[in-house]
Formats: structure tokens, sequence, C-alpha cells
């Protein structure tokens, strides 16, 4: 059978990973795949630099669209990024009949409806077992693998930048500024490290993967999003004195009134193995009813790592290439008419425990004032400590770690404690997860 042809959209990283690795492996792919499978073009506005990369073995061209309009390309690979050209590119190559293969988390978050839509109209597929945790295979896990279970929620470290600067806070006792100009040295971090430091990046994961969990539209819009950029030093240590790590994570729950879609920094007991996933390494845990819980580990980003997800969804494709798209797995695991518009909640109906840290006069009664305000507000304590502030002899640090409670309960709460006059700074609170 004659190898099927690919067009490939981009050849930086991922892309010149996506092609060495098809050429080294391509006798263990045929074998797996049932045909040979050839990239023959490339567009890549860099023609020479492509040129290099390639050489003789695929056609290089500044124009993506020729790539879209030839006959003899049977799927895209578009790894361009982004919202705005990938989108339109992504949508031409359905509209031509052609199978696409993408690594674009952003672009599939918030346009992903259209896209999905798109590509049923026209029948061809769309892959992206790359747009999540690099080469882990989680979305294959969470669309096939747990297809038998009702997954209650999962919760990942799926942005590697951020979890090599915790890392490095935690281990060397560094603040963020010094450790994000580390990790941007290293090549961790992007010269503008934004969509990865303000979570915006793992809220695009989050978004598919609680989309295909819940078989509910990609809803990137209505996600909470906070990021590490107001982390101290401090609190990772008390953390860890009380038995807890900090990691940004990912987390989208079931519950009976809607789901929860939220990214912001977690503390996670010590004891958890997700808690000891260090440096740029991603994990994600999924809980399901019938399975328990499942842990997916490995790396998240890189040129080979990310390639060993685009291949696969290549071998995948394929397989199905000739098949009735009725009979192929959905987009999202779920049928189409079969997508239910459960309501993502606000977060002030969230349900987590906290941490909190108060700078306070070293009074009498002052803490007494302070649970005094949670009680009223019905927030049950779990733990206190006390350590001399930094600031001064006449201050101390307040930490208090609290039982679940109502996001909403927890404003208010923080709202008439922040009124206080023997509270001295603004009140750090962080989210706590038990993950059990």
């Amino acid at each position: 059978m004659t190898p099927i042809q690919v067009g490939l959209l981009g050849i930086g990283t991922v892309g010149t990973g996506t092609f060495k690795v098809l050429r080294r492996n391509q006798e263990e792919i045929r074998r797996r795949a049932g045909r040979g499978i050839e990239i023959t073009m490339v567009a890549d506005l860099d023609v020479a630099r492509a040129r290099e990369i390639v050489g003789s073995q695929a056609t290089v061209v500044a124009d993506a669209r020729q790539v879209i309009a030839n006959p003899a390309i049977d799927i895209v690979v578009e790894l361009i990024g982004g919202y705005g050209i990938a989108r339109t590119l992504v949508l031409e190559a359905i509209r031509a009949g052609k199978h696409v293969v993408t690594a674009n988390k952003a672009l599939l978050a918030v346009h992903g409806s259209e896209i999905f839509a798109a590509a049923r109209e026209h029948g061809v597929m769309v892959a992206f077992e790359a747009a999540v945790a690099g080469g882990i295979p989680i979305i294959k896990a969470l669309r096939e693998g747990l297809t038998a279970n009702r997954i209650e929620w999962i919760a990942g470290i799926i942005n590697g930048t951020t979890n090599f600067i915790l890392s490095e806070m935690r281990s060397k006792g560094l603040d963020f500024a010094a450790v994000l100009r580390e990790a941007q040295r290293l090549g961790y971090a992007e010269t503008d490290p934004t969509f990865d430091i303000e979570g915006i990046d793992a809220a695009h994961k989050a978004t598919i993967m609680s989309a295909i969990a819940f078989g509910v539209p990609v809803q990137f819009d209505k996600a909470y999003v906070e990021g590490i950029t107001a982390l101290q030093a401090a609190d990772i240590r008390y953390a860890e004195q009380l038995g807890y790590r900090i990691k940004l994570l990912g987390i989208t729950k079931r519950r009976e009134g809607g789901i929860e879609l939220r990214v912001h920094p977690t503390l996670v007991p010590g004891t958890r193995l997700i808690a000891n996933v260090e440096g740029a390494m991603n994990a994600v845990v999924v809980q399901g009813d019938a399975v328990g819980t499942t842990l997916y580990y490995g790396k998240g980003a890189g040129a080979e790592p990310t390639a060993s997800a685009v291949v696969a969804d290549l071998v995948d494709i394929t397989r199905l290439h000739t098949a009735d798209p009725d009979q192929r797995v959905p987009h999202l695991a779920f049928q189409p008419g079969e997508l239910q518009d459960t309501p993502i909640l606000p977060m002030a109906e969230v349900v987590t425990a906290y941490y909190l840290r108060l700078q306070v006069a070293d009074k009498a009664g002052v803490l007494a004032r302070i649970t005094g305000i949670l009680a009223e507000c019905d927030i049950s304590i779990d733990a206190v400590l006390q350590r001399e502030s930094a600031e001064g002899e006449k201050q101390t640090d307040l930490i208090i770690l609290t039982h679940d409670t109502v996001e909403g309960r927890m404003n208010t709460a923080l709202a008439q404690m922040q009124g206080l006059p023997t509270v001295l700074a603004p009140i750090v609170r962080i989210r706590k997860e038990e993950l059990s």
C-alpha cells in the first residue's frame, strides 16, 4: 500500500522533532499503522532553514496554503501555534477534506467547538494528543482507556515551566523573580513567559481535559486562572513545615451543581506522588469511579516527547483513514449529540480548603479575633502555625489551614480579617487539595 502523505505547517522545535522521529522509526511505524507515513511537503516562512532540516525528502514552500491545496496530501499537521492564522489554516484544511493533527492547545481551548463541528461536517478527523502534556498520552487515556468510568476529578501539573520554577524556589529558598531569570537563562521559560507563569497555558490544557472527561463543550472563557507570580519563598517554606508542597495545578471536578474548572497554586500533601514531581516534568491524576486513582507522568514538552504524541496521532488517523466517520472515536470522547450543557461553576461556588498567611501585630487577642471571624463564617480550622515575622519583633506570621469550605464564605472572611487594624499586610490565600 502506498504511504499516506503528510503536509507539515511549521518546522520549528516540534516540527523538527516530528520529522526526525518519523524518519528514524519509519519501519516500526509502518508495521503499526499498516502503511508508511511520509512528510512530503513542509511550509515554513524560513524556507532555507526548513530545507536544511528536510533535505530532498520533502518539498518546502513558504505558503501554507500550497500544502492545503495539494490533492496528494492526506493529513495536515499544524504546528504554528496561536489563535490567529492557525485557526484559519486548520479550518481551510478541514474544508479541503484533509485530516488535521495539531499540538495547539490554545486554538482548541478557544475555538475547539467550531473546529470539531467543521470536522464532523466534512467527515475528517482532528487529532490533538500533543496539545496536552506533551509526550504523556493523557488524551487517549481519558478518551479511550478510561471510557468505562465516570470521571470524578482531574488534577494535573501541566506546565513544565512553572513546575521548574516552584521546584527551584522550594529546593533553593529563592524568590520567584530570581528563579524566573534562571529559568529563562536555561531555556525553560520564554523571553515573554506570561502564558506560563500566569497560568494561561495550563488553563488551555485543563479546559480540553475537562471537556473530554465530562462530555461538555470546551469553555476556556469560564475557567478560573491564577498564576504563580505572587508566590513568596516564605509560603513555600511554611507549606513544607506543614507537610505540603505548592504546585500549580489544573483542576476540574464533577459537582452536583456543575463542573469546577480552575488553575491556581495549590498546597498538596507531600505524601502524594504528584507533590514529588519536580523540575520541568508533567503529571496528571485522574479519579474514576471504577478504576480509582491513576497517575500519568512524563515529559510535557520538548521536541521529541511532543513529536511522540504527534506521530501517534498520525498512526491513529492512518489506521482509520478509510473508516466510516461514525465509527471513529469522537473528538471529545462522547458522541457529538450527547454533549451536555453542564454549567461551569463560578469560583465563588468552588469548594476547597485553604492556606492563609496573615502578618499580624504581636498582641494578645489577635488570634482569638481572627479565629472568631472564621467561626462566624462557618469555616473550620485544621491547623495553626505561628512564626516570628521577618519584618520585626512586634509582628508575627500567623499561618492557618482550613477544612473544605465554599470560596464565597472565604471571600467574606478574608474581607473582614483584612479590615482588622492588627492585620498589617495583605493576606496570602492559597487553596489546598488533599487529592484523596
